[in-house]
């Protein structure tokens, strides 16, 4: 990736995020590029990391090896118009963050055999702890595959995939999960507070313990499965929440909620391949 030139199209805040996992990573400003139409944000982001700035995307196009297209899924095959035969003169690199994009109908949008590659980050990238799955058309090579792994990795865990459909699960799991552990979070405080805590106290042992919980299992070698009964005493306070949470079906719950998500995820594919 040493002198490779990478662009983004869009300059939300996943793109600002990957920047700035980049240049942490040591790649140099001037091999970064960002197309943005907004000129308030184009400001913004010259400011900020010193980059090329450009209003149009095919210009972008033109000037690097690999394009992460890091607009809204609804945004998108209107831009795949725009560059499609400027990515066909290329051949650059594509890498599409957009959730439920499948690789056939962005294909489709920009005619040809492009070099493809979807992903499905999560939001913790926003602070470089994301989970990326990645999944690859037939047309990228391994130096492109290393290199889209690159990319992602600046800003978390990166995972390959086997087959396309497993990004649909990968949907539910990981890329709405934060939500989940969100919710999790906030019925923990709630359920401290009503049992006399304050609610900033409430709130930082959940968090601190959310956190330390999730250090614990990165570190480990044990299954979570493990883990949870070595914190689990006989008899003890542990373990009385733990049955009145299995009581209550809470794996079941979260299989019937993932399966709700991935059958949606594939929904909204399906929806926005037919535009």
């Amino acid at each position: 990736m040493n002198e490779t030139k990478i662009g983004f199209i869009g300059g939300g805040n996943m793109a600002r995020s990957l920047i700035g996992g980049l240049l942490a990573d040591g790649v140099a400003a001037q091999r970064l590029w960002v197309a943005e139409p907004d000129t308030e944000r184009r400001a913004g982001l010259a400011a900020q990391f010193g980059i090329h700035i450009t209003g149009g995307n095919c210009d972008l196009v033109e000037s690097v090896d690999a394009v992460v297209l890091a607009v809204k899924p609804q945004q998108l095959k209107e831009v795949c118009a725009e560059i499609a035969p400027a990515v066909r003169a290329r051949n650059p690199l594509l890498i599409s963050i957009a959730a439920g994009v499948r690789l056939t109908t962005l294909q489709h949008w920009l005619g040809g055999e492009p070099s493809l590659v979807r992903t499905m980050p999560n939001t913790p990238a926003l602070v470089q702890c994301g989970a990326t799955a990645l999944y690859a058309t037939p047309q990228v090579n391994n130096t492109q595959r290393e290199l889209a792994e690159g990319i992602m990795r600046a800003v978390g865990l990166t995972l390959w995939l086997g087959d396309e459909d497993q990004m649909d699960a990968v949907t539910a799991l990981s890329g709405s999960g934060p939500a989940y552990f969100f919710l999790i979070m906030e019925a923990m405080q709630q359920a401290g507070v009503q049992l006399g805590l304050s609610a900033d106290s409430a709130r930082l042992l959940t968090l601190q313990t959310a956190f330390g919980a999730a250090k614990m299992a990165l570190e480990s070698r044990e299954e979570a499965s493990t883990l949870r009964r070595q914190v689990t005493s006989p008899g003890g306070t542990t373990e009385r929440a733990i049955g009145i949470l299995q009581q209550g079906e809470l794996e079941a719950l979260f299989a019937r909620a993932l399966t709700g998500a991935r059958d949606r995820s594939r929904e909204l594919a399906a929806l926005l391949g037919d535009k």
